[in-house]
């Protein structure tokens, strides 16, 4: 099926499914769903010293978790648990406040699971750690099938594709992959494919991966979502657990173990994403301050490779209620305006100029100042005659007026942190507010 989005441009569905493989959504009702958030993201630097990866704000108004249970939903998995573990409570508050809709009296829910030290004194010492420790999870819910998902990473996929050719290739394991550069693969569990769609070889971070057979410069990498038949994912994840020598981890242990002793088949993401026809599939992994700067920057783009303007594959996420997004003063010398730019509710930009740039929830932007190519979280406070260009500013920050950054970026590496590709981070921390904003901030004022 096709439609035609604000772009004027169509979407691929992926509904064909349904032709093919009829009774998908009894296949979806078999399927139970565990979402693995309990990752610091330490690329993330500052941001995730106080949240999870996956509870990272993303494009205005999400969180990166988000797109994970987005498509579940879109997907008809509607049996999800959420595992987390580090520093996870605004993620909790999150999933709880804003997935409770769907209907428990229909055996439907988004269960947040911390972790619980239910089989032993410690904490989850990796993905197949985090999955043996909830075993059951997996009984209780008695499905045929186990949809295992990173929850930090950006894309739009329906899952029933991918449950469906499981079925049909009779797999005992079916992995994700996208093709990626050589130069990423370190970052990646890298797969060989045979033409039968079998894994012949997994390696997890690779540093000398192995190029696609038709492509030198590329190579599949795993994505880290995985469908497991139920029972047996029982009895690997059991028999891992017993091995004294194994990091208990799906790609550095599970998978490669299991390569010429099980089924173990490739699922290309280019046959289950949701996206522009014509467009490359899109999917992100936004681990470091450079690439999560990037992500949200190329949605202001007139046409992003993301689209988040589709009603059929909405991302829903946690909706306060705010008042619609203000622009004031239109004088020579003082004009309100955004161009390129994303501005989400409650946000006041008071005679200032934004530019290609994302501004969350209740941001404040004062008198002539002036915002470029930034990423601005929630409840940030910009004062009058500010200057930031190519900035992540986290939320509750204050800057007073006359603050720069992005300017001068041996300055900024004295305060704040400065990656690589230039990109300044700012937090309340590094500017000594500690307790910055913690109640509700008051307009600017319009004098």
């Amino acid at each position: 099926m096709e439609s035609i989005g604000p772009t004027g441009r169509h979407d691929y569905r992926a509904r064909n499914k349904q032709a093919n493989f009829p009774g998908i959504s009894q296949v979806a009702h078999r399927t139970f769903a565990l979402i693995l958030a309990g990752g610091r993201g330490s690329r993330l630097r500052q941001l995730t010293d106080w949240r999870s990866k996956p509870a990272v704000p993303f494009a205005g108004k999400l969180k990166i978790i988000d797109f994970a249970l987005s498509n579940c939903v879109n997907s008809g998995l509607r049996r999800i648990a959420v595992l987390t573990q580090y520093k996870s409570q605004s993620l909790i508050r999150h999933v709880e406040h804003g997935w409770g809709f769907l209907a428990a009296t229909m055996g439907e829910y988004v269960d947040v699971v911390p972790a619980q030290q239910r089989l032993g004194e410690n904490w989850y010492n990796g993905t197949a750690d985090a999955v043996y420790q909830n075993l059951n999870l997996i009984r209780e819910a008695n499905a045929e099938r186990v949809l295992i998902l990173a929850g930090d990473h950006v894309y739009k996929m329906d899952y029933g594709v991918m449950l469906a050719e499981h079925i049909a290739t009779g797999a005992d394991v079916t992995v994700a992959c996208v093709e990626v550069a050589l130069a990423e693969a370190a970052n990646f569990g890298v797969m060989t494919v045979a033409s039968t769609g079998e894994i012949v070889k997994f390696e997890e971070k690779p540093t000398s991966p192995e190029p696609m057979a038709d492509s030198p410069g590329r190579c599949l990498a795993s994505m880290g979502i995985y469908v497991f038949n139920t029972e047996f994912l029982c009895e690997q994840i059991v028999q891992d657990a017993q091995d004294p020598r194994s990091c208990h981890d799906f790609g550095k242990n599970i998978i490669p173990r299991l390569i010429g002793r099980s089924r173990i088949m490739a699922h290309h993401f280019s046959k289950s994403c949701v996206n522009m026809v014509g467009a490359e599939p899109y999917w992100r992994d936004v681990g470091t301050v450079d690439a999560y700067w990037e992500a949200n920057i190329e949605l202001t783009k007139v046409v992003p490779e993301l689209n988040l303007y589709d009603d059929q594959w909405p991302i829903v996420s946690l909706q306060p209620q705010l008042p619609p997004a203000k622009f004031v003063f239109d004088d020579d010398v003082r004009r309100g305006m955004a161009v390129d730019s994303l501005v989400s509710s409650g946000c006041i930009v008071s005679g200032a100029t934004v530019r290609r740039s994302i501004l969350f929830a209740k941001v404040r932007v004062g008198d002539q100042s002036l915002i470029e190519d930034s990423v601005v979280l929630p409840d940030v406070v910009i004062g009058r005659a500010v200057v930031l260009r190519k900035v992540v500013v986290d939320k509750r920050c204050h800057l007073p007026d006359g603050f720069t950054a992005g300017v001068d970026l041996d300055a900024d590496r004295v305060r704040f942190h400065v990656t690589e590709r230039g990109v300044t981070l700012i937090t309340a921390e590094m500017l000594g507010q500690d307790d910055a904003l913690e109640t509700q901030p008051a307009p600017l004022s319009a004098s």
